[in-house]
């Protein structure tokens, strides 16, 4: 696996121990092309940057060394972990993102993150649960990776988590509402219980927290709903964790 040094001045000088790194997080770079990407996550007027990053053709280039704390994360929360800088090796794959006409990601660039990822869960022993999107840990400000990235690709390759639900039985249940109090609370427990964090608030936030829970495992519908199907797939997923 080649990789290509090109080193970005945004990151805290101080060390820290492997033992320290518990998850990956996976962002898009939401730009235009890959040079504008780099010279944005190389930039220290932008305080901004990566561990590492994937081009559309899969080349693979190491902005920030994994012992060193990225700054790609900003205000998150995943599990019992806060502030995710300083417990995540932070992965972007170049894609102009849902601000500049979202598109599917390249063949090539998911081949990398396999191996990048293969490579990171074993030196750093991280748990399945604890690959994540940037939305996932930030659901009230973030999209990306999005809808398109293909979470069950990497799910079958033993990278993350994934439902065992038959895809006809789930689509049958699709925009059914008629949850009961019970239900949406056994929804938003389940939703801890996968890594999401967030305190009970406004009605706007909840829509968001369901969206990032779409995006990553019912990407079909992306409405911000709560109907049976998101229930299930939260329910299976908390029994295999």
């Amino acid at each position: 696996m080649k990789i290509k040094n090109f080193f970005s001045p945004n990151f805290n000088k101080k060390k820290r121990t492997n033992n320290s790194i518990k998850i990956i997080v996976i962002h898009y770079t939401g730009m235009q092309s890959q040079r504008e990407s780099i010279k944005r996550l190389c930039n220290p007027k932008f305080k901004v940057s990566c561990h590492l990053l994937i081009g559309a053709n899969g080349r693979i280039f190491r902005l920030v060394e994994d012992n060193k704390i990225a700054w790609h994360a900003g205000i998150s929360r995943w599990g019992k972990y806060k502030n995710l800088n300083n417990n995540s090796i932070g992965i972007e794959l170049v894609s102009r993102g849902h601000r500049y006409g979202y598109t599917n990601f390249r063949k090539e660039q998911i081949v990398s993150l396999v191996k990048i990822c293969r490579s990171l869960i074993i030196k750093y022993k991280i748990k399945k649960n604890n690959i994540a999107g940037h939305s996932d840990i930030a659901p009230l400000r973030k999209k990306d990776p999005g809808e398109k990235f293909p979470w069950f690709v990497l799910a079958n390759k033993k990278i993350g988590i994934w439902h065992h639900c038959n895809s006809t039985f789930l689509k049958k249940h699709r925009k059914i509402g008629g949850l009961v109090k019970k239900d949406k609370i056994d929804f938003f427990k389940n939703l801890k219980k996968i890594g999401y964090c967030f305190s009970s608030g406004t009605k706007i936030n909840s829509v968001k927290i369901i969206r990032a829970f779409q995006r990553h495992f019912r990407k079909e519908l992306v409405n911000g709903i709560l109907d049976k199907e998101c229930s299930i797939i939260a329910k299976d997923l908390s029994k295999r964790l």
